[in-house]
């Protein structure tokens, strides 16, 4: 496709989801219900189809050279066309947002000034390489009445731009505009940067994948961003915790799924508790193939761990690695996340309820977790449906991002014939 022609489509694109968006904001929560239901529907349908195309991406990937751990997260099998559909379910059973009026006061002049939820208007939700992203995105926007331009990485386009027209069909179906949801047909990266220009259509930007791909697109884009960077996230076992308790906290937030952003990459453990359990513990992680980096502390208790440097307690693996560090205290443990942390899930292991409460009020995160892995930090985990993505930006959204948090708020103002004098 030629430069100038991309970006005639990019714009037809942008525009024909701004007029979208003027539409949805008025669709009644039962219509879009059923949109959602019917697109479920339609994806256990034609999930053969949904296959065929995707394996032409997954063939192309193996070509590529791409890992085992890319195919897998690549694949449509029918768990996650079954998870898809199932998503799209749990959306359509929430309470639908737009139009909730959040507060209502009355002033001393007789108004009645109140919040009311809206949609933000138009997402740009630019991902990588999961197509599964495709659906849960999709639903959440239009569930809460934003249409949203959607541009996948290159390795799956053809799933995406398949799953893209099912839900178009259905929207064609109900008599609604059918850009509401569109795919970016091309991954040509110099008109996803053009796409970034567009704040006259685009209202929101969320990119979703690596650090770099985050960083490239809040540095070009002119619309406001949602990002996190990465997830360095720490569970720290006080010296009251319960040992059984921490051990399988340590060992789930790390192992059962390493390769996400919510998955530990620090473990801080006090020292009274390390004497008891340490050993134990990076034992079990020796099993399960973890390689572990530990501080001169953490050495004592098994002398295989490689010494930690500057750069592991800065560190988002993504793999079986963890740093592990002794603390003297909760302080200490406090600190250090304060100063590694990313913003992203934080845990503490102890049954005193004192320090538990402190850990809560004086960790900033986007999740703070008292006794729970850190791989809750999920949007259908948390009950919200599913999430588009993990905001560790406080503005306007911390934390996994459902349904409310694609809406805004506007004041309404109920008066009698008021005037100000």
């Amino acid at each position: 496709m030629e430069q100038n022609q991309g970006k005639e489509l990019i714009l037809e694109m942008a525009k024909k989801a701004k007029s979208a968006s003027k539409a949805l904001a008025t669709v009644s929560s039962e219509v879009k219900n059923q949109v959602l239901l019917k697109v479920a529907d339609r994806l256990l349908e034609k999930k053969d189809y949904i296959q065929e195309v995707n394996k032409k991406d997954i063939e192309k990937a193996k070509e590529m050279g791409k890992t085992s751990a890319f195919i897998d997260r690549l694949t449509l099998s029918d768990k996650v066309i079954s998870a898809m559909a199932q998503g799209l379910r749990d959306v359509a059973s929430l309470p639908d947002p737009v139009g909730e009026i959040t507060k209502m006061w009355k002033r001393p002049n007789g108004l009645v000034v109140g919040r009311m939820r809206i949609p933000l208007g138009v997402i740009a939700m630019i991902y990588e390489s999961r197509p599964n992203v495709t659906i849960d995105a999709a639903g959440l926007c239009f569930k809460s009445g934003n249409a949203v331009i959607l541009r996948g990485g290159k390795e799956a386009l053809n799933s995406n731009l398949v799953l893209g027209e099912i839900f178009k069909e259905v929207l064609k179906e109900m008599d609604l505009p059918e850009d509401a949801v569109q795919i970016v047909p091309t991954p040509d990266r110099s008109l996803m940067e053009y796409m970034l220009e567009l704040e006259e259509y685009i209202d929101l930007v969320i990119p979703r994948g690596g650090e770099g791909l985050i960083r490239f697109v809040t540095e070009k884009a002119r619309m406001p961003v949602i990002k996190h960077y990465k997830g360095v996230c720490h569970v720290y076992i006080d010296k009251d915790a319960d040992p059984e308790k921490a051990k399988a906290i340590a060992i789930n937030a790390k192992c059962q799924r390493p390769g996400v952003c919510n998955a530990m990459e620090t473990l801080l453990i006090h020292e009274e508790m390390a004497e008891k359990i340490l050993k134990e513990l990076l034992e079990e992680y020796k099993k399960l193939g973890v390689e572990i980096r530990g501080c001169p502390k953490t050495k004592k208790f098994a002398d295989w761990v490689k010494p930690a440097t500057e750069e592991d307690w800065e560190a988002e693996y993504l793999d079986l690695i963890l740093a592990v560090k002794v603390v003297d205290s909760f302080e200490e443990a406090v600190e250090h996340i304060a100063k590694y942390g990313s913003y992203h899930t934080e845990s503490i292991v102890t049954e005193n309820y004192t320090t538990a409460m402190k850990f809560l009020k004086q960790v900033d995160a986007s999740v703070v977790m008292v006794n729970a892995s850190t791989r809750f930090n999920d949007g259908g985990e948390l009950g919200l449906g599913a999430e588009i993505g993990i905001s560790t930006t406080k503005i306007h959204a911390y934390g996994p991002m459902g349904l409310e948090e694609l809406t805004t708020t506007k004041f309404v103002v109920l008066g009698n014939g008021q005037i100000r004098t």
